[in-house]
């Protein structure tokens, strides 16, 4: 390693917040990060969901630059681990390191990710593949075991009209066209949100997510306070760093539909909107809209990938997208390897569990037919 190379663990929360613009500069370097490795959405997550004294961020650097980042934080149950910053609420995890320094960069980053493993688990949940992440699993020298975490459903990063083409069949494809004239006749139009008129959009787009999902199931986490807190405090600086695009739609003057979409240098994510149900009554469809929309913030950018994220709703696979099968890198030492092994005992159980349950609910609809 480069005696230039420092590592440091910081576990200050004021400590973190200092490092924005360093790490800002590092995540423009990274090509495989996505908006969920960005400061500002890191920082606000922990200022709403992160426990004090739990901080663990693992740095490298050259001088006062950062060459490598490890966004953690420790948890205690169900077992000791290292985890990373973002939690349930965010698509992807991983870590950030420069690709100018790649091979050293890694390297140091991993020893200093060793260091932490000899009391700790290091638990990398929902990893993309080809994330920088991948480079310190491969270099690991103790146990280490990868499973299947999450499924992402992704598509090219192709205007709407090459979308409409992929789809299976001329009838589909009339379908799609058609649900996009019904928009335009309604006079459904939609209009990017300047900066300064983030917060309140993305306060209109919660209350417009909670009335679409009146009375039926919904992610309750996405109605309470402290995600409000978050979404509000990280997507305005994540809209003035062109990491994110707030979209609103309207019929006449009132505002029926925000969308959040979260950008990186190769993705392109719709990640939560609220939609009122009267565009449902006026028979608009809602998902082509979006993903119209969504299409529209990768043109003319060298995107690889629009991404419907996490979830295998049925409406998504209209759409034909590849299923993306995101990873779990989990990480120990010789003395916390009984950990890793608890671990994986674990995520058997789990899914051992779900695949009952999916297997009742399936009895059980086909005994009432």
């Amino acid at each position: 390693m480069n005696a230039a190379y420092t590592t440091e663990l910081v576990t200050d929360e004021q400590d973190f917040a200092a490092l924005a613009p360093a790490w800002g500069r590092l995540y423009r370097r990274c090509a495989s990060a996505t908006p969920f490795q960005s400061h500002a959405w890191l920082h606000s997550w922990w200022l709403s969901y992160g426990t004090r004294g739990r901080l663990r961020v693992l740095v490298v650097r050259d001088g006062e630059e950062l060459l490598a980042a490890a966004p953690l934080m420790a948890v205690r149950r169900p077992l000791p681990a290292l985890v990373p910053l973002g939690g349930a609420i965010s698509d992807y995890g991983d870590v950030l390191v420069d690709d100018e320094h790649g091979e050293r960069a890694v390297d140091a980053l991993t020893g200093a990710l060793a260091g932490a493993a000899r009391t700790a688990l290091i638990d990398f949940r929902e990893v993309r593949p080809g994330s920088a992440v991948e480079r310190v699993y491969d270099r690991w020298s103790g146990p280490r075991h990868r499973v299947g975490d999450s499924v992402c459903l992704e598509l090219p990063a192709v205007p709407m009209d090459e979308l409409v083409a992929r789809l299976p069949s001329a009838k589909a494809q009339q379908r799609v066209r058609a649900k996009l004239r019904r928009l335009t006749a309604l006079g459904v139009r939609r209009e990017v949100v300047r900066p300064d008129g983030v917060d309140p959009a993305l306060r209109r787009l919660l209350e417009l997510h909670r009335l679409q999902w009146q009375g039926r199931k919904v992610t309750g986490e996405h109605l309470r306070s402290r995600f409000c807190e978050h979404l509000v405090r990280s997507v305005g600086p994540m809209v003035r760093s062109g990491d994110a695009v707030v979209t609103e739609f309207r019929l006449d003057e009132d505002v029926v539909a925000v969308d959040l979409t979260l950008l990186s240098r190769r993705l392109a994510g719709g990640y939560l909107y609220g939609a009122h149900p009267s565009l449902r009554e006026r028979k608009a469809d809602v998902a082509v809209m979006l993903l119209d929309a969504c299409a529209e913030h990768t043109r003319g950018e060298p995107r690889g990938t629009l991404s419907l994220l996490r979830g295998n709703e049925p409406y998504k696979h209209h759409w034909k997208p590849e299923p993306v099968v995101n990873q779990r890198l989990l990480l120990a030492c010789r003395r916390t390897a009984p950990l890793l092994s608890a671990a994986l005992w674990d995520a058997s159980a789990r899914r051992r569990g779900k695949e009952l349950v999916r297997r009742w609910e399936e009895r059980a609809g086909g005994g009432d037919s």
